[in-house]
């Protein structure tokens, strides 16, 4: 028993420990990439508030499914709120960065005109984002079942689009520590949706036998 209460007592610390090291080992290393000698500050600040914008992706389903051990489920899901909202700002510092050092490809991004194979998918990713946070604050209005239908699969969109962007970009991170945090980042998100989803499908028979509604 004792044996077990210490496996119990570490699992917390080398959860968050793991937590850590998966998103600032690829800060760290961008931190030290040879391209930023001939960067500026603002695309600098840019390129992290990407990368800082990844790492959130991990958090966030993490908090969203109850799988980060400490806080309690009402505190995980105003940390999973708080969090959304820094992901906001993060994307918004990264396009307002990437606009002020650089207007005509921006402007080739956002109109999907951009030759580069990267910048539609990180368009989409940004406009799901902004897309949650608007309905987010008419979740109550929209009930609860539709937020989940609608919030999962603008997340979908938001993981996948965020992930391929990251990949395909050649720019400061890493690669290893960069392909490890995507991947990362992927199962965080389908782990927690299909549970999501499993949970769901349990809840329904058990509702509709007793008569309640959605």
């Amino acid at each position: 028993r004792s044996d077990n209460n210490r496996m119990k007592s570490a699992r917390g610390p080398l959860i968050w420990a793991a937590l850590a090291v998966a998103i600032g080992v690829p800060l760290a290393a961008a931190a030290f990439s040879p391209q930023l000698e001939w960067r500026d500050a603002i695309y600098i600040v840019a390129g992290f508030a990407g990368i800082v914008g990844l790492g959130l992706l991990l958090l966030q389903p993490l908090l969203a499914g109850g799988y980060l051990p400490g806080p309690s489920a009402y505190r995980a899901r105003r940390a999973h709120h708080w969090i959304g909202g820094m992901l906001v700002a993060a994307v918004l510092v990264h396009v307002v960065g990437l606009w002020i050092t650089s207007p005509p490809d921006m402007i080739d991004a956002l109109t999907f005109t951009s030759p580069t194979l990267f910048s539609p998918f990180g368009v989409i990713a940004m406009w799901a984002i902004f897309a949650v946070a608007v309905l987010a604050t008419f979740r109550r209005r929209l009930g609860l079942r539709t937020w989940r239908i609608v919030h999962m699969s603008l997340a979908a969109v938001i993981v996948v689009g965020s992930v391929v962007h990251g990949v395909l970009i050649e720019g400061t991170m890493e690669t290893m520590s960069k392909a490890a945090l995507c991947v990362l980042v992927l199962a965080a998100a389908i782990k927690v949706m299909s549970d999501l989803w499993t949970r769901q499908k349990k809840t329904r028979p058990m509702r509709s036998s007793s008569g309640g509604s959605f």
